[in-house]
């Protein structure tokens, strides 16, 4: 049934036809005006920037073939711009429906076959984890699904969160309005042709109706500048140009408006990774409620618990799905594969026990005849396909080398005051006192701008203190590890040959080297395989084994979790707690913090103070701070 709104709506429209406006107007079809999905990565966006990054330098001089390789690399492009993927899929939902089900779905990438001959289903409505180990293909998938390569109906509008806002004279504000006027437009000029084409009754054109009655272009800017709050933004930050942000910030842009427009499918890949723990504890909070379809990939036990109604897990070459959130996944999976090894070991025992009479029937005629039909019940139970053995999930253990224990103090800040422009007005902290040792622990903690990552630098000294003074131990050897730290990795490389030639007076054995990566779960094709093919969860484990072969005696770790799977996030918090050194991270993931912090320092308001609870009361305290000003 068509509402008031819609019947006047449309006799306007008819009214505007017959009066002759836009009788000569070329008339579209639904794909063309659907909005286009990003298609470049974060890298590619690097290696296309007038200096790149390679092995930590800027590349302006760099050969240009290289360059146009790494962006291929990243765009999962060959040298004639066509996708490096090949997919299969037939499309068994109707045509209209807002669901979206493909069968004998298949992906190959490289010449690696990541899923084959397996099911992909999309409900409206349903908010989907997808699971799966660093390098299975997660990002790979999404990227296939924004471009379309499998046949999802038209009229399903995706956007695939994978690349910054563009660099523009507008503020993120504007920027956001601008981006809902355009798609408003999009959505009232695909209502009018559907409607011509297809009439009233089209299901297609009552979703349009929908979504065009829920935009109210009046309060746009109210709606917009309440999310780019909540991922962050202040008055002063909405206003600055976007061509002036960092690729962080831009990022945070862009989520603003995906979350604004709302499309009929929303991919998420890591969505978390350039914000902090508030920012992450409100997008928790407005996912939770997202109206429409909505596939996520992050590596955050936590948000996907808040988040998720349904679980995909990429494993063994299929798209295997659970029904809840994360905890409600790992108890069904564990009670599925438990009753599988069940019957699975019963079964091998009746195999056994028919080989082992059939074996020993000898020449006797009754006991011929007994094991011909125990033979056709096993012939039968191969050809039904006998019950697998469970495999479990590949998990490694990595470990830091011990390294020398130092006598306090080792790095220690007295009245320290600090500012980029030098100006006290300017100040990001201000008369700190502090200090770490080789039993620390600390979780740096608080909103995106206060200069987190700054303390980091100004005790590594690559900053120094406006006032005061940082001291060291004679002995102490940093390790820095930095979200930014996989541009050092040369990406036209393979991991192999790169720390090999990083670490030449080390040793030329490249056996030495296949097992210095495997030991932080680089293993086989990965590791001679170009990195620019790697996911960023694999270049994060060549990172850290960068880091572990430079032997540090403290760990600085910015956003260690960043691509990295739930498994190998436990590994890393393993490893943590058992290394002799000190650690300072700063990161967004609550579980990673609860598991290794025992101090937790909140940097707010020019200053740092201890957070007396733990980082579970935090994140209440961070909710109940929202709920207070109406920011959820």
């Amino acid at each position: 049934m068509v509402s008031a709104s819609k019947a006047k709506r449309e006799a306007e429209r008819a009214a505007k036809r017959a009066a002759g406006g836009g009788e000569d107007k070329p008339k579209k079809t639904a794909a063309s005006k659907l909005a286009t999905t990003p298609g470049s990565s974060r890298a590619g966006s690097k290696a296309t920037s007038k200096a790149s990054s390679v092995n930590g330098e800027a590349v302006e001089g760099t050969d240009e073939r290289a360059l146009a390789k790494l962006e291929k690399l990243a765009l999962q492009e060959d040298e004639h711009g066509l996708s490096d993927r090949v997919t299969t899929g037939v499309l068994s939902s109707l045509v209209s429906s807002r669901d979206a089900k493909i069968s004998s779905v298949s992906l190959v990438f490289h010449g690696r076959v990541l899923i084959q001959d397996t099911t992909l289903e999309l409900n409206y409505g349903r908010r989907y984890g997808l699971l799966g180990e660093n390098g299975c293909g997660k990002s790979t998938l999404l990227k296939s699904i924004a471009k379309r390569e499998f046949p999802i109906p038209e009229h399903i509008d995706i956007y695939l969160l994978n690349e910054p806002a563009d660099k523009t004279s507008l503020g993120a504000l504007d920027y956001v309005v601008t981006q809902a006027q355009e798609e408003l437009k999009r959505l009232e000029t695909l209502a009018e042709d559907t409607l011509e084409n297809e009439g009233h009754d089209s299901p297609i054109l009552e979703d349009l109706y929908e979504r065009i009655d829920s935009m109210d272009p009046s309060t746009f800017a109210t709606r917009a500048s309440l999310i780019l709050t909540g991922l962050g933004f202040n008055p002063e930050t909405m206003s600055k140009h976007t061509k002036d942000m960092s690729g962080g910030w831009r990022m945070r842009v862009a989520l603003a408006k995906a979350l604004f427009v709302k499309p009929s499918l929303l991919l998420l890949d890591d969505p978390t990774a350039h914000l902090d723990l508030e920012a992450c504890v409100w997008l928790e909070e407005y996912l939770k409620k997202w109206p429409r379809t909505l596939v996520l990939v992050s590596h955050s036990m936590d948000f996907l618990n808040g988040v998720c109604t349904n679980m995909i897990d990429m494993r063994m070459r299929k798209l295997i799905y659970y029904g809840g959130n994360y905890d409600a996944y790992v108890k069904t999976r564990s009670e599925q594969e438990t009753n599988q090894m069940k019957q699975y070991h019963k079964q091998q025992e009746e195999i056994a026990h028919i080989k082992k009479f059939i074996a020993s029937a000898g020449t006797y005629a009754n006991l011929v005849r007994q094991a011909k039909s125990r033979q056709k019940i096993l012939d039968k139970m191969e050809a039904d396909g006998l019950i697998e053995k469970v495999n479990p999930d590949r998990v490694f253990s990595f470990r830091f080398a011990d390294v020398e224990k130092l006598p306090p103090p080792v790095l220690s800040f007295d009245d320290v005051t600090f500012s980029y422009s030098g100006n006290a007005k300017d100040n990001l902290y201000e008369n700190l006192d502090l200090g770490v040792d080789m039993d620390s622990r600390v979780a740096l903690v608080g909103p995106n701008g206060v200069g987190k990552s700054t303390l980091l630098r100004i005790m590594t000294g690559k900053l120094q203190p406006t006032n005061g003074s940082v001291s060291r131990h004679t002995h102490l050897k940093l390790g820095m590890y930095s979200q930014h730290s996989a541009e050092q990795l040369d990406l036209t490389k393979s991991a192999l040959d790169f720390v090999r030639d990083k670490y030449r007076e080390k040793s030329q054995d490249y056996q030495y080297w296949r097992q210095q990566l495997g030991k932080y779960g680089l293993s086989g094709d990965s590791q001679t395989a170009l990195m620019g093919t790697l996911s960023e969860g694999q270049k994060s484990r060549i990172v850290f084994a960068l880091l572990a072969i430079e032997s540090p005696n403290m760990l600085l770790l910015d956003e260690p979790t960043n691509g990295l799977d739930i498994p190998t996030i436990d590994s890393l918090a393993e490893a943590i707690n058992a290394f002799d050194g000190g650690v300072v991270v700063v990161s967004h993931d609550f579980r990673l913090l609860d598991k290794i912090a025992k101090d937790i320092l909140v940097c707010e308001n020019k200053t740092v103070r201890r957070w007396e609870g733990s980082i579970g009361q935090y994140k209440k305290h961070l909710r109940k701070k929202m709920q207070s000003t109406g920011a959820v």
